[in-house]
């Protein structure tokens, strides 16, 4: 089974005192990354959803939105630094009075000091927060790899019909190599013969050692033997339960490679015209493999 990296899901989780809606998306990537938007105030648990999300989604551009709302008791209350602002507003005023400003000192410059006004210390509710976005997060990561499972499941029937194509054009190539050392033979018999007009005597030995060796230069074989096994491999990989993205675009870099040696090897241009198919095919089967996990 193969899984695309391109998918949405959001999910809710609510409770008495507490509401975590997170949304995600993920797009293509070569690796994984992570980019989390979070309500303020609430950063320390990044390190715990990345660490989650890690365990569960091994490639893709993962984008979250976690929106939190903590209504227990000790969300509401807040504690007040007032000898700090004391301090802050009269240190303002005496540089009021240094600069000669004419300028009131509103409450918004006394806030400027920061951390006047902090969450009051009580019982920390930490675990109890975490339990409800873990639990959340959970059903978004669900809902997520189920949607790129669905993704996978076509981009596998595409994969499945291309590599049967590419399998039945491999197998034309193959009849079409068969009988080289007979065509190379005809083939220099007939090229001599029109250079000298018919002429001049024709060593039949020697046309068969010409041939042999052109015919061993063509042999394609040991190509053939290898791209079968790589159908064999791709279609492992695919009905795999492990990501099998970077293998696959691994295995399509070794399909060009023994093409373009087999058309090379082969000065023949019906085979030549099959190799150009295969290739189309295997371009498509590069640009859906992007998208794979």
């Amino acid at each position: 089974m193969i899984r695309s990296m391109t998918a949405f899901s959001r999910a809710e989780k609510t409770t008495d005192t507490t509401a975590v809606r997170i949304e995600i998306k993920s797009y293509n990537s070569r690796y994984l990354d992570i980019k989390i938007h979070i309500t303020h105030g609430y950063h320390a648990l990044e390190d715990k959803i990345k660490t989650k999300i890690a365990e569960q989604i091994t490639r893709g551009r993962i984008e979250l939105h976690v929106n939190i709302k903590d209504e227990s008791e000790g969300s509401k209350s807040f504690d007040l630094d007032l000898e700090k602002a004391k301090a802050y507003f009269q240190s303002l005023s005496k540089l009021k009075t240094v600069l000669s400003l004419k300028e009131d000192i509103s409450l918004a410059h006394v806030l400027n000091a920061g951390n006047l006004i902090t969450p009051a210390s009580g019982e920390d509710n930490s675990d109890a927060l975490w339990a409800v976005a873990s639990e959340c997060l959970d059903d978004a990561i669900s809902q997520l790899n189920a949607m790129r499972a669905r993704e996978g499941d076509y981009l596998s029937t595409d994969f499945s019909q291309r590599m049967e194509k590419i399998e039945t054009i491999l197998g034309q190539i193959e009849e079409g190599a068969t009988g080289l050392l007979e065509q190379y033979r005809d083939r220099l018999s007939e090229r001599i013969k029109a250079l000298t007009n018919g002429m001049a005597e024709i060593d039949p030995q020697r046309i068969a050692q010409e041939s042999a060796f052109l015919a061993d230069r063509s042999d394609i074989s040991e190509e053939i033997v290898r791209t079968k096994s790589h159908l064999k491999q791709f279609r492992r990989i695919v009905a795999s339960d492990e990501p099998g993205g970077r293998k696959l675009n691994f295995l399509l870099q070794e399909f060009n490679r023994e093409f373009n040696t087999m058309g090379s090897k082969i000065g023949n241009a019906d085979i030549s015209h099959l190799v150009v198919d295969v290739k189309s095919e295997l371009e498509k089967v590069r640009e859906q493999i992007q998208n794979i996990e």
